[in-house]
């Protein structure tokens, strides 16, 4: 137990997975009618919000004090400053289900420039200029969950409580696509002789200058009306980018390593939703098929994978996926195609329930195989 505050991976994943399941639960209990909470953040609403706000930040400022330490050979918190930034995250979880949502707000709020000026510090005081990009993305985080929350307080139009939270997920998929290309053609060149994983300078322009552009286009919604064929060209563009820098990363020479290839699995869900994001654009399927294909399919399983292989890491284990991994995150891979499915076909009820319900069962066998290894010291004895 007292490891659990040694570095950032451990009780941000281990709290990431308790709330992904419990989150899920609550959701489809308010889905089914079966119970209403929150009356700050009604129904779908609070689902998206603490989808993003409360499990993906979580995972990501896992993963980014856990890196930075490694990218700056900088401390990042830990021990007691750690667990107060815990204490934030849990507060606003908490708090925006109980009724107290002022104060759940501003412990919502503060929460992201809390994470930012604690991987700033060591970015900056190593002058690690590659990564000042992701302080970048973090701040931009931070403002649109401001005017996010502003926008339903009545402070700010209440349209750009929508356009501020999908803008997020721009800025998320931004952030996905820059890890992506940092892990998924390193680990692949390190693990498998003969490999050449390449970046090709305009491919790199294209991919994320069309992932700039569409966000931009989502804020610009917000004000005023765009032609349809502007953001589905854009996202058709930006799949067909992102689907050719894929396959210069040579993932089809992952296939004997699970552990390897359940990354460049996640980052192919990314083309698909940019190409039913264009779809829905033009009014030709519904708009939460894309939205579940982006944030299920690609950042939940890039996700997942990527807290499977940075927990055996940092515990001093070998970098092998077990039977239970891969059932994990096939499982995962199973409530999306499950949730999509609901969008493509309309069944929104049953489809729904079974996506979530799988959702759950891939986060409890998450906690059952690695909570043991987070909250026990690692096993070569270093520190971490």
């Amino acid at each position: 137990m007292k490891a659990l505050l040694n570095l950032g991976f451990r009780p941000f994943y281990t709290l990431a997975a308790v709330f992904a399941g419990i989150a899920m639960l609550l959701w489809l209990m308010s889905f089914t009618g079966t119970a209403q909470f929150s009356t700050y953040l009604p129904g779908v609403f609070w689902h998206s919000h603490e989808m993003v706000f409360g499990f993906s930040a979580a995972v990501i400022t896992g993963f980014l004090f856990t890196a930075v330490r490694n990218w700056t050979g900088q401390p990042t918190p830990s021990g007691a400053l750690l667990g107060a930034i815990v204490l934030v995250w849990i507060g606003a979880r908490v708090l925006l289900v109980s009724g107290t949502g002022g104060l759940g707000a501003i412990l919502d709020v503060l929460f992201l420039p809390v994470v930012a000026v604690a991987i700033a510090i060591p970015i900056f005081r190593s002058a690690n200029k590659r990564n000042y990009k992701i302080v970048g993305i973090i701040v931009v985080m931070a403002v649109l969950h401001c005017v996010f929350h502003l926008a339903l307080g009545g402070e700010l139009p209440a349209s750009l409580s929508r356009t501020s939270l999908f803008a997020v997920i721009d800025v998320i998929t931004i952030l996905f696509a820059i890890v992506g290309g940092r892990v998924i053609p390193a680990f692949t060149r390190n693990a498998v002789p003969g490999s050449d994983p390449t970046h090709k300078p305009f491919v790199e322009i294209a991919a994320f200058g069309l992932l700039v552009l569409l966000a931009a286009t989502t804020l610009a919604s917000g004000e005023m009306a765009l032609n349809p064929w502007l953001p589905a060209g854009l996202a058709f563009l930006a799949a067909f980018a992102h689907a050719v820098r894929l396959a210069l990363w040579q993932p089809s020479l992952t296939l004997n390593s699970p552990l390897l290839w359940m990354m460049p699995v996640a980052y192919s869900w990314l083309p698909l939703a940019l190409v039913l994001r264009g779809l829905a654009g033009l009014g030709i399927v519904l708009p939460g098929t894309w939205i579940h294909a982006l944030t299920v399919g690609a950042l939940t399983s890039l996700m997942i994978a990527m807290m499977m292989r940075s927990t055996l890491g940092h515990t001093g284990r070998e970098l092998v996926a077990s039977r239970a991994d891969l059932v994990m995150f096939l499982l995962l891979q199973l409530a999306a195609v499950l949730r999509v499915l609901a969008g493509l076909t309309g069944n929104d009820g049953t489809l729904t329930l079974l996506a979530g319900s799988v959702w759950i069962v891939a986060f409890a066998l998450f906690l059952l195989r690695y909570l043991p290894m987070l909250m026990a010291p690692r096993i070569d004895g270093k520190a971490g």
